[in-house]
């Protein structure tokens, strides 16, 4: 399969480029660092490949509208009492 045979299958699967597709990822990632191992943002952000503190916080915001200590800050309030078990970082709070 040629590399742009591909592209257009992958973006006709998940209605996003293999290049959106990773930084989604990476960002879940990030995310459920920050929430499960309690990583500052930076740290978050370099072990998920961002070299960049100030880039990683402007993709963050930008998937999930807000930075990400005003993001995280939200979903501990949120789920403070609740288990891990009850959310995921890709779909956010329950009902949200």
């Amino acid at each position: 399969m040629s590399p742009s045979a591909l592209h257009h299958h992958f973006k006709s699967v998940t209605a996003m480029s293999p290049l959106q597709y990773q930084k989604q990822l990476r960002l879940q990632e990030a995310r459920r660092l920050m929430l499960a191992q309690a990583m500052d943002a930076e740290m978050a952000g370099h072990s998920v490949g961002y070299e960049s503190p100030s880039q990683f916080s402007r993709e963050y915001s930008r998937m999930f509208g807000a930075p990400p200590s005003r993001d995280i800050a939200r979903l501990r309030k949120t789920f403070s009492g609740r288990s891990s078990a009850d959310w995921s970082p890709s779909s956010g709070p329950p009902g949200s």
